[in-house]
């Protein structure tokens, strides 16, 4: 046989063939890589002028055209009202069809944009354009750029937090049982499928103070004027919003508590809200306050499980009662109050503020026994045992002296800078503020899921996330009583009817008037009450068309309580807002403006502290598993609300090169030890 002569690889030559294996193997992950990285477009990214979106979208962002609209001639306001309120109601169903069709987006990376965004922004450009018609027929023009708000975003997990189809950073929520069209179904947990989310929710005893204590000037209106109307125990709801969609049933997409005034929907008007009745015990305030209700997601099906603006658009769940509703009217910390015009309409917080940032944010969310230490803006807080949640406003006091309503519904009204001073050509009006507290059992926050969770009415597409909490007002006293309000808060006296007992039952509506009496008493005493400033607006978005941000003293303080205090503006230009807040692109600032008591910056607050996974007895005394751990899952810091992408999707889109690179090194250090 012949000898076969070919040379064998010694062990160096080989250890040259591995090396070389390694860098053309590690080199071609790399390539391979960066190919794939290019070629896709992520979070804001463009792909000839639309943005790529997947099955990991969400939730939609849509800008929000009706804060831009600051000027529109009052015979164009009805029609236009009308057709910003079919611009939600489009939302809506998009937000509906993104739910319910999950398993076709798994399918086909293309299918929300050419399927549910693509439809979504020419049915809104067929809107704006007969807005603009409609300015240009009453004599006004639309503004520059309103056509590119057609357009809409699909917000991705990584940014909104996960809601569906997640098992790592959501609640236990059953994507299976949104139905095309329905936007948001209840899953057999009983938990919407539109959130709230595991890290929603903080447990307010590891979070750091963040309230502080007012420096009041002289001259102050230090009085304060209660008026007692009652918590809804005559169930008076609707899922209307004559404001802001007035003559469109279902024009907020959520339920609201309403007391005061007794006959409110959309088709009020200022006459049937004259002769209307009321729950105010003074029978002269006739005025209407509403606020969207809190529900708890344990399964139950309450009244409007099956209809619009309820189970139908992810409102689910048992209605909680506020078991105390506190409204009271107080003055400026830098001098004396004007009379509110009658029929004056004020909205405070932002439904939207999810996708549209924080601009116009003016949530409160705290504990019994921890308001004047934590107040949070996005976050709900899990109490401790006889502990009960609080929600508070404080509403803008500046007004322009001539309007009751603004084309935006905002800039008529305005917030005091951060040294209480309404800017020029606006009025300090009685600030009202309003105090909710409601008996809701602890959730418990677990392996990254939450179960039983209570979160706040709201449009679908905004998650039910805590930031979005609002509220609203029309006045409808009596001028008599207006006056007598003034005359309190300018004189330092605190008065009005319930202000001696605040326990006291609600009365049914009554067309008799009923007795009052002026009393120094604090509604808010032995409850640790403590009022929040609202955030700094600007005056393009006309939260605040007065100036940024704004002390407000309360005035007199009842007996450990601290009633209307509010925080003046801490944040930078373009970077945090609601006093420490990071907002779109900014940088977090817990600090308080000057002569500020509520520095509300949950946002640095959380981050102060960790997000705790515990089963614990909740308030009704229901005992599960006690723990007590960190959870990795449910990161301690809040993540921004406009920011793109995060570590652990960057990780992922990454480890080919990163896998490559450590080939490639391998196989450079085994060829220089070869040549060594």
């Amino acid at each position: 046989m012949k000898r076969n002569s070919r040379r064998r690889p010694t062990g160096a030559r080989r250890a040259t063939f591995a090396a070389v294996a390694l860098i053309v193997g590690g080199g071609g992950l790399i390539a391979a890589n960066v190919y794939a990285s290019a070629s896709e477009v992520g979070w804001g990214g463009a792909n000839d002028g639309e943005q790529t979106v997947s099955s990991e979208t969400v939730t939609i962002d849509c800008p929000d055209l009706g804060t831009r609209l600051t000027e529109v001639p009052e015979p164009a306001r009805a029609e236009v009202d009308k057709e910003l309120a079919l611009l939600d109601q489009q939302i809506t169903e998009a937000y509906g069809r993104l739910a319910g069709t999950r398993e076709a987006q798994a399918e086909d990376d293309g299918f929300v944009q050419n399927s549910i965004l693509g439809p979504l922004k020419d049915k809104r450009t067929a809107v704006i354009d007969r807005i603009k018609t409609d300015l240009e027929r009453a004599g006004g023009t639309a503004p520059d750029g309103i056509d590119e708000l057609a357009s809409c975003t699909g917000m991705p997990a990584e940014q909104a937090q996960p809601v569906a189809d997640t098992g790592d950073d959501g609640a236990a929520q059953n994507d299976d049982s949104a139905q095309p069209g329905d936007g948001a179904g209840q899953g057999d947990d009983g938990q919407a499928a539109s959130g709230p989310v595991a890290s929603d929710f903080v447990d307010i005893t590891t979070v750091q103070p963040n309230v502080k204590e007012p420096a009041r000037q002289s001259g102050a209106s230090t009085g304060g004027f209660v008026t007692e109307c009652g918590v809804n125990a005559n169930k008076n709801h609707n899922t209307d919003n004559v404001i802001v969609a007035p003559g469109v049933s279902n024009g907020a997409h959520h339920l609201h508590d309403y007391v005061g005034n007794q006959s409110n929907d959309a088709f009020a008007t200022n006459d049937s809200f004259a002769a209307a009745q009321t729950t105010c015990r003074d029978q002269d305030d006739k005025s209407s306050y509403y606020w969207p209700v809190v529900r708890v997601q344990d399964g139950t099906q309450d009244f409007d499980q099956e209809a619009d603006g309820g189970g139908k658009e992810g409102n689910v769940g048992r209605i909680l009662s506020a078991e105390q509703a506190q409204i009271k009217f107080i003055g400026s910390p830098t001098g004396k109050v004007v009379a509110m015009p009658r029929f004056l309409r004020i909205i405070t917080g932002d439904a939207k503020a999810f996708t549209n940032g924080t601009a116009n944010a003016n949530a409160h969310w705290s504990c019994t026994g921890f308001e004047d230490k934590v107040q949070l803006t996005d976050a709900y807080p899990l109490c401790p045992q006889g502990s009960k949640v609080v929600r508070t406003f404080a509403f803008q006091s500046c007004w322009d002296g001539q309007n009751t309503d603004s084309a935006n519904h905002r800039t008529h009204v305005a917030f005091a800078d951060e040294a209480g001073n309404c800017a020029e050509g606006f009025r300090a009006i009685p600030q009202l503020t309003m105090r909710l507290v409601y008996d809701a059992p602890r959730p418990v926050v677990r392996d990254g899921q939450v179960e039983n969770p209570y979160a706040v009415d709201g449009f679908p597409e905004q998650l039910h996330k805590p930031i979005t909490d609002h509220d609203d007002f029309i006045n409808v006293m009596t001028e008599g009583l207006m006056d007598k309000v003034v005359d309190c808060i300018n004189s330092g006296r605190q008065c009005g009817a319930g202000a001696d007992d605040p326990s006291r039952e609600e009365p049914a509506p009554s067309d008799e008037p009923s007795s009052g009496g002026d009393t120094p008493k604090d509604p808010g005493k032995g409850a640790g009450t403590q009022t929040p400033q609202p955030p700094a607006g600007t005056a393009d978005t006309g939260q605040n068309g007065a100036g940024d941000g704004g002390a407000k003293d309360g005035g007199a303080k009842g007996d450990g309580a601290k009633d209307g205090a509010a925080k003046g503006d801490g944040a930078k230009d373009g970077g945090a807002k609601d006093g420490g807040a990071k907002g779109d692109g900014g940088a977090e600032d817990d600090r308080a403006g000057a002569g500020s008591e509520v520095d509300t910056a949950p946002k640095a607050a959380r981050s102060d502290a960790p997000t705790v996974e515990q089963s614990a007895a909740d308030d009704s005394g229901t005992d599960t598993e006690a723990v007590s751990e960190q959870a990795a899952s449910t990161p301690s810091e809040t993540r921004p609300q406009a920011v793109t992408g995060g570590l652990a999707d960057t990780g992922a889109r990454l480890w080919p090169a990163a896998a490559g690179a450590v080939l490639v090194t391998a196989g450079l250090l085994l060829l220089r030890r070869r040549r060594a």
